[in-house]
C-alpha cells in the first residue's frame, strides 16, 4: 500500500481559475453570474468560494462523547400516555425531556395543576434529565408545577423556558398586557433561581419567526432582541446581569438547507457574545433547536424523513446544545412509537455511528459557511438595532415590525417560483403510502387562568405555515 502514492504520482491541484473554467465550459453561453443566488433575505450566495479565515467568536462547549442532547418532546394530550412516551424515549436514548402543556389538550399535553405535571414526570429523576417545558402564557404557573415535581432539589436540571413573547407574537394579542406577563415571568424566574442554581429560565426563541416563513436574518434578531428584554427584566426582578444572561437559553429552528442552519447558529453565537460582551456580561450561548415545522409535508410524507435528517445533521454541525427532532408524521397526526423512535434513532444514528460530533466546529474555514455565517450576523444585529430603535421587540412587534419582515420574505419566496419539495412538486408519487398515526386523543384539564389585570395586548400575527400546503391543495 505504501508504493501506492509513488506508482500513480501525487494528485492533481485545482485553483479556483480551475474549477471556474470548468463551470464555464459547463454553462456554455450562459454567464458565470447566473449561478449567484439570494436567500429571502437577499443575502448573496455565491457559486465558488475561497477558503475561509477560521473565526474568533467563541464556541460552545464541547463534549466529542455527548456533543449534544437528544431531546424528545412530550405532546399527546393524555398526561399518562404522555408519560409513557417520555419513558420509553428516555429508555431509547434520549437524554432531555421537553414537555409542550395546552391544558384544551389540542397541541400539548393536558396539564393544569401541579399534580397532573407530576403524574407525567412520575419516575422521572429530573438530576440526571433535563426537564424543559413549552407553556406559552401559563409559563409562570407552569414553572411552579414544575418546581414541585422537583421537590427542591437543587441538583435538579430544569429549564423552564418561560416565553411570553413568543406567545404574544404567535398569538397576536395577550390575555392582559404583555409587559405584564414579561415582569411575571422574570418574578418568578427570580424566585425559582434561588432554589435551582442549575436551571435556566428563559427561552428567547426565533421559533415563531422561522414557522411563520421569516427568514434566518429576521429569526436571529427576534431571538437577541427578546433575550435582552428578557435579561432587562430578570436584571429589575433583582438578579445580577451575569446571572440574568446566564439564565437564559436561545431558541432556533432547523430545515432541511443545512447550509443555512449551520451559518445561522453559528451566527447566533456570534451574536449572543456581541450583546453579552457590550453587556459587561458575557458568557456562552446555549442553544436549543427544534426541527421545523413548516418543511413537513402531507403529501408522500416518508420523505419527511429526508428532511429531518438534514435538520438534525444542520443543528448537530453547527453547534446546538440541545435538538429536538420532530417525528416525520407530525404534520398528520400524534407520532406512533415508531415515529418516535425514528426520531430518536436518527440523531444517534449522527452522534454515535456519523460521529457529527467529533470536531467542535467542523465548518470552520469553510469559504462558503463562513461567508454566509458573517452575513446572517450582520444582517440579523442591523434588523436587531432596528427593533431597539423603535423601543424594544414588544414596541417592534406592536408596530408590525415583525410581521413586516416575515411577510417580505413569504413575498419573496413565492417570487422565486413553486419550490422543489419532494413528494410533492418534484417526483411526487405514483401510488399511495399511508403512514400510521396515532387517533386523535380528547383530553382536557382544568387550569387557572393566564390573565393577568389591564388591557389586552395586539399585535399582527405570525401565523405558523407549512411551505408544501398550498402545492397540496393544487394537486
Amino acid at each position: 500500500m505504501t508504493d501506492i502514492p509513488t506508482a500513480f504520482g501525487p494528485p492533481p491541484t485545482a485553483t479556483a481559475a480551475d474549477w471556474r473554467a470548468l463551470v464555464e465550459k459547463t454553462l456554455k453561453d450562459a454567464p458565470f453570474d447566473s449561478l449567484r443566488r439570494t436567500t429571502v433575505e437577499g443575502l448573496p450566495i455565491a457559486p465558488l468560494y475561497e477558503a475561509g479565515a477560521v473565526p474568533a467568536f467563541p464556541l460552545r462547549p464541547h463534549d466529542a462523547d455527548r456533543p449534544w442532547e437528544v431531546r424528545a418532546l412530550a405532546r399527546r394530550p393524555d398526561p399518562v400516555k404522555a408519560r409513557a412516551d417520555l419513558l420509553a424515549d428516555l429508555e431509547g436514548g434520549a437524554a432531555s425531556l421537553l414537555v409542550r402543556i395546552d391544558p384544551a389538550g389540542e397541541n400539548g399535553v393536558a396539564v393544569g395543576s401541579a399534580a397532573d405535571l407530576g403524574q407525567v414526570l412520575d419516575s422521572v429523576f429530573v438530576e440526571l434529565a433535563a426537564v424543559a417545558l413549552d407553556a406559552g402564557f401559563l409559563g409562570p404557573k407552569a414553572a411552579d408545577w414544575l418546581s414541585a415535581a422537583a421537590k427542591s432539589s437543587p441538583a435538579a436540571l430544569l429549564q423552564f423556558h418561560l416565553d411570553p413573547l413568543g406567545a404574544f407574537a404567535e398569538a397576536g394579542e395577550s390575555p392582559g398586557p404583555i409587559e405584564s406577563h414579561v415582569i411575571s415571568a422574570a418574578t418568578v424566574g427570580a424566585r425559582l433561581a434561588e432554589t435551582y442554581p442549575k436551571a435556566t429560565l428563559f427561552l428567547a426563541s426565533g421559533r415563531v419567526v422561522h414557522e411563520a416563513g421569516g427568514g434566518e436574518a429576521a429569526e436571529l434578531a427576534f431571538a437577541i432582541a427578546s433575550a435582552l428584554a428578557y435579561a432587562k427584566a430578570l436584571v429589575r426582578a433583582g438578579l445580577p446581569t451575569d446571572q440574568a444572561f446566564a439564565a437564559i437559553q436561545l431558541g432556533l429552528c432547523a430545515d432541511a438547507d443545512y447550509f443555512a442552519v449551520i451559518a445561522k447558529l453559528r451566527a447566533a453565537r456570534r451574536l449572543w457574545a456581541r450583546l453579552t460582551g457590550a453587556s459587561g456580561a458575557p458568557c456562552p450561548a446555549r442553544i436549543e433547536v427544534r426541527s421545523s415545522q413548516r418543511m413537513l409535508t402531507v403529501q408522500d410524507p416518508w420523505t419527511n424523513m429526508l428532511r429531518l435528517t438534514s435538520a438534525a445533521f444542520g443543528a448537530a454541525v453547527g453547534g446546538a446544545d440541545a435538538v429536538v427532532l420532530g417525528a416525520f408524521t407530525d404534520a398528520i397526526g400524534l407520532p406512533t412509537e415508531f415515529a418516535r423512535r425514528q426520531s430518536r434513532n436518527t440523531q444517534l444514528v449522527l452522534m454515535e455511528e456519523a460521529h457529527l460530533g467529533r470536531v467542535a466546529d467542523p465548518a470552520a474555514g469553510s469559504g462558503y459557511v463562513e461567508a454566509l455565517t458573517d452575513e446572517m450576523a450582520r444582517a440579523a444585529w442591523t434588523q436587531f438595532q432596528a427593533i431597539e430603535a423603535a423601543g424594544g421587540i414588544v414596541a417592534a412587534l406592536g408596530q408590525g415590525l415583525i410581521a413586516q419582515a416575515v411577510a417580505e420574505a413569504n413575498t419573496a419566496r413565492e417570487a422565486a417560483g413553486p419550490p422543489k419539495i419532494v413528494g410533492v412538486t418534484a417526483f411526487p408519487p405514483t401510488q399511495d403510502a399511508p403512514v400510521e398515526v396515532e387517533p386523535a386523543e380528547r383530553h382536557r384539564a382544568e387550569a387557572p387562568s393566564a390573565r393577568l389585570p389591564g388591557p389586552d395586548s395586539r399585535c399582527p400575527p405570525l401565523v405558523p405555515i407549512r411551505l408544501a400546503a398550498p402545492h397540496e391543495a393544487a394537486r
